[in-house]
């Protein structure tokens, strides 16, 4: 359930058209679904603002497809599908096609449109909404290494309704690509900062501007930068204020957290 059926429920109740000890049946059933492999979470949309992400890493299509299939079920306009393989997304895409449901005899709706976003294997079920956040998200990659981790952080943004930048391959080795989006830098409510190697831009991107930045290490670099360790350490590090960091390649965690500041009213 999201926020906008929960709204319609209650105004429902106030209205006289659902009774009180039947909305509170529907709530309380509804919470989640054990589907045996997965406890699909409904009401998380509820609670945090925003409905559950499925991770793909380690789920097999058909578990992939019966989570999202019971999520449209439950009401849920939108779904993203985070570190998934394309081929995983192609089987995931057909099964939803068939109109996979977990349980014979369930009905289920026509899936919305699937797309796959290729370099960061991730795949949206359904149409981002309207942006509605209070600004823009700038996210900006330090090499063109980088955007595979920069285009989850850009796409997830979106999908929560989010208006974003991508300003790409401007990290610290030539500054002046950087410089060039002073103004988009300057506009932004928050930034999303993607580096490998020293990790280096975000404390510049720090130094620019006013609003948080969030920065995210990658596993891109040489020997030395031990898979994003060095990068992260040096975010950690960092003598600009305002700059909080997220795990090494969090594209997701960054785009998510982007919206949450975003959002805040």
């Amino acid at each position: 359930m999201e926020q906008r059926e929960l709204n319609e429920l209650l105004d429902a109740v106030a209205a006289g058209k659902v009774s009180p000890d039947d909305a509170a049946v529907k709530l309380r059933t509804e919470p989640f679904s054990d589907l045996g492999f997965a406890k699909v979470d409904h009401h998380r949309g509820i609670r945090q603002g925003v409905a559950e992400v499925v991770f793909g890493m380690g789920k097999t299509p058909d578990q992939i497809a019966g989570i999202i299939a019971n999520m449209f079920d439950a009401g849920q306009e939108r779904a993203i599908i985070t570190r998934l393989s394309a081929d995983a997304a192609e089987q995931v895409e057909q099964l939803l096609a068939q109109g996979l449901s977990f349980e014979e005899g369930d009905d289920v709706p026509d899936m919305p449109v699937f797309t796959y976003y290729d370099l960061p294997q991730l795949a949206c079920v359904g149409m981002p909404p309207e942006p509605d956040g209070a600004g823009t998200i700038v996210v900006a990659c330090g090499g063109t290494s980088d955007i595979y981790v920069a285009e989850e952080a850009a796409v997830t943004a979106e999908m929560m309704g989010n208006e974003v930048v991508r300003l790409y391959d401007v990290g610290v080795a030539g500054l002046h690509r950087l410089l060039a989006h002073a103004d988009e830098l300057a506009r932004a409510s928050v930034v999303v900062a993607v580096a490998g190697m020293e990790g280096a831009l975000p404390s510049v991107v720090g130094g620019l501007v006013s609003c948080p930045v969030i920065a995210v290490p990658t596993s891109v670099g040489y020997g030395a930068s031990f898979d994003g360790v060095s990068a992260l350490l040096a975010m950690l590090n960092s003598c600009a204020s305002g700059v909080s960091v997220v795990n090494i390649d969090n594209g997701f965690g960054a785009g998510y957290q982007a919206s949450l500041i975003n959002h805040v009213k």
